[in-house]
């Protein structure tokens, strides 16, 4: 089966030192970019991390620090890998939660602009897990019929996900799913927008999960004591919140649309702010104290003068 692109679809996987977004790096990236036209073009970079890479990651990897000494780092690699990925839509396994997060918070660290805001995202995993509730290797050998080899080597895993998908589409191309609300609908398809409403099920504004969209498609808090809130009313009863995420151990993605939030709040308030009237507005001009009459310099005493002084005091 060939998959129904308007434009290119990347799959990416990462291998990384740990799983902490804001503070783990990327030592692998594989990204097999499928094409309208039916190419599928492959890139895999091995990327420097400039900090250890803990054993017990490297052993389910297989990537030590040895093999990633002398390779460039994320930031020296930023461009060209965002140059590659071009204006694609993105695709992986379990890729809205690690993955794109992941790459996002790279790509500010390296000072690279990767607009998001057009893109469309694909999760296979929450296709698989929706429908069927497996891992990647169960995946491939469900839909594929097929054992995976070098599991967990980038290139190996992304080329599975990508034949996973593709697997996907035929079995489930007439298959009702029924969500946890009672509505019914069939919807994976080939079709990336629709794969996009799907796989995205929480609705994500940052990728890390703090921030999502709720049902009126408002800006909310994920977590903690405001989870729930939008953003409006949690900056409204506590605007020092803003100012604790910001200066909190949160992914530099998850601050910038925080800022975005706070802009906008800001923006709405200054604008139901009613005018100030003229009273109001002569009061706040500045008052300039009017200038001192310059005084008159000291004259040299003279005789009537002195004759004035004996006069005064009796002398």
């Amino acid at each position: 089966m060939k998959l129904n692109l308007k434009r290119p679809l990347a799959f990416f996987d990462l291998e990384a030192t740990g799983i902490n977004v804001g503070a783990d790096r990327i030592v692998e990236i594989a990204i097999l970019k499928a094409m309208p036209d039916g190419e599928e073009i492959v890139k895999t970079w091995r990327v420097n991390p400039e900090m250890p890479i803990p054993l017990q990651t490297s052993l389910i990897h297989g990537i030590y620090d040895e093999d990633i000494a002398d390779k460039p780092t994320f930031t020296e690699l930023a461009k060209e890998i965002a140059e590659f990925i071009g204006e694609s839509d993105l695709a992986g396994y379990n890729s809205n939660k690690f993955d794109i997060p992941m790459l996002l918070e790279e790509f500010l660290r390296a000072d690279v602009d990767f607009d998001m805001s057009e893109r469309k995202f694909v999760d296979v995993q929450n296709i698989f897990h929706q429908m069927e509730q497996r891992t990647l290797k169960a995946a491939y050998k469900f839909y594929c019929n097929d054992d995976l080899v070098n599991a967990h080597a980038a290139e190996a895993d992304v080329i599975a996900t990508y034949k996973v998908l593709l697997g996907q589409l035929e079995m489930y191309e007439d298959k009702e799913f029924e969500d946890k609300q009672g509505n019914k609908s069939k919807p994976v398809v080939n079709d990336v927008d629709a794969l996009h409403i799907f796989t995205n099920i929480n609705k994500p504004v940052d990728f890390a999960g703090r921030l999502v969209y709720n049902d009126k498609n408002e800006v909310c808090f994920n977590f903690g004591k405001h989870k729930g809130k939008t953003t409006e009313q949690v900056f409204s009863i506590e605007p020092s919140y803003y100012a604790w995420m910001k200066n909190g151990d949160f992914p530099l993605y998850t601050k910038k649309k925080l800022d975005e939030e706070w802009a906008k709040f800001n923006a709405k308030k200054n604008e139901n702010r009613p005018p100030k009237t003229q009273n109001q507005a002569q009061q706040a001009k500045p008052q300039y104290n009017k200038p001192k009459p310059q005084e008159k310099p000291a004259q040299p005493l003279n005789t009537d003068m002195l004759e004035q002084l004996k006069m005064k005091f009796g002398k």
